[in-house]
């Protein structure tokens, strides 16, 4: 695998981005990683490595990059972390910054992401993207803003995707292309039964084809590695389901 750190220019400033692709040439399809609000981290960069292994080029942005370079301390030393590992003045810090980003800001940054593209080894058409938390509603905002780029849209507990913001996703649930799917905890206050029934009935409204699992015994924050509350089973059924549809709407590059 090829790994590096890049920077995107943007209007409101330079974007701190992972990236990872394989060892051939390519050009492959891009993958966008739509970060939690835990921001960059080891445990998202082997999100990315996952994903790159199958042979796409996967690139996990720094969106928090207008407070300056924001990054939590995780323990080195132990297989998971939990929410009493961190340092609290440092989550406080993110969780605002969190706060701040607006789904607009988001928008314009994955145009700028999608620009940065064009000197990459990125194959033209569909890309995908896949967000955790905060990023699924972040990757879904880009998807239905963006759909002329868009085609696979993944996101594992993603949180807020149905809301009184005139920029909620469900919003736009008519203008997404391709396919999206969604992994919910059994229960999750930031997805209860009421916003998971309502983007099942926007998205059977318009052209894309929607997919949802909700998994029984997981909790908020399942589908991230080192996380304490990481649920294997569920995360890997999201993955398989993300997987396929990715192949499906931009297969891999098998050069």
């Amino acid at each position: 695998m090829k790994e590096k750190f890049a920077e995107i220019a943007t209007p409101s400033g330079r974007i701190e981005a992972f990236v990872t692709h394989p060892e051939q040439d390519g050009p492959f399809p891009a993958v966008i990683v739509y970060m939690d609000v835990f921001g960059l981290r080891e445990e998202l960069y082997d999100v990315a490595r996952r994903i790159a292994t199958v042979g796409y080029y996967a690139i996990v942005p720094d969106f928090y990059y207008r407070n300056g370079k924001l990054r939590v301390s995780f323990p080195a030393d132990k297989g998971c972390w939990t929410l009493a590992d961190l340092d609290k003045a440092q989550e406080q810090q993110v969780r605002t910054a969190g706060k701040g980003l607006s789904n607009t800001m988001a928008v314009d940054d994955t145009r700028a992401i999608l620009a940065f593209f064009d000197g990459e080894p990125v194959k033209p058409g569909a890309k995908g993207a896949v967000g955790f938390c905060m990023g699924g509603r972040l990757a879904m905002c880009a998807a239905g803003n963006l759909p002329e780029h868009f085609r696979a849209v993944g996101g594992m507990h993603p949180s807020s995707l149905v809301s009184d913001d005139p920029t909620s996703p469900h919003l736009f649930a008519d203008r997404f292309r391709g396919e999206v799917y969604c992994g919910f905890p059994e229960d999750d206050p930031l997805a209860p039964t009421t916003t998971i029934n309502k983007l099942a009935e926007m998205f059977s409204r318009g052209p894309a084809k929607y997919g949802w699992q909700r998994h029984i015994g997981a909790i908020h924050g399942y589908g991230l590695p080192r996380r304490d509350v990481h649920h294997k089973q569920a995360a890997n059924r999201d993955w398989e389901a993300i997987f396929a549809m990715f192949h499906r709407q931009m297969p891999a590059y098998t050069g």
